[in-house]
């Protein structure tokens, strides 16, 4: 399946909706490196529209992980569930920080397996995370 382009304007309005963070760790723009990039929350390949509801940003590691995957097993209860969707879903029902800033941690069935699915504690990332925390650039103040 070929991908679609995403206008200029849409990529921008989906940044600004987003507070320039992943949906998914909220890893800011502006302390992660490499450019944010879109996702989406349906994967085209499952059907998922181009449109700005359908549509987050997510950091390399999360969209690399997420991939074309809706669910995942939640390691408490061994369901599947759906995995988070930053555009209907508040951050704060489902994710905590955890060890000083440095740990998302799973607050409800769909966080626990988000957390796991897109690997959102791998070490490098909890690395980043301490020296963020130190420079005073993380976790961030608001997490809706």
């Amino acid at each position: 399946m070929r991908k679609r382009v995403i206008p200029a304007a849409l990529r921008r309005a989906v940044a600004e909706s987003a507070r320039y963070r992943c949906g998914y760790c909220l890893t800011s723009q502006r302390i992660v490196g490499p450019l944010l990039e879109l996702d989406h929350i349906i994967p085209e390949a499952c059907g998922g529209s181009s449109d700005e509801t359908n549509l987050t940003l997510a950091c390399p590691l999360c969209n690399s992980h997420k991939g074309d995957r809706m669910e995942a097993m939640d390691p408490e209860t061994q369901s599947i569930v759906a995995l988070f969707n930053p555009r209907n879903e508040r951050w704060s029902d489902h994710f905590e920080w955890g060890a000083g800033g440095t740990m998302v941690q799973g607050r409800s069935a769909n966080g626990r397996a988000t957390v796991v699915a897109l690997a959102m504690n791998h070490p490098d990332m909890i690395a980043c995370r301490r020296l963020w925390v130190l420079a005073g650039w993380h976790p961030p103040l608001e997490c809706e």
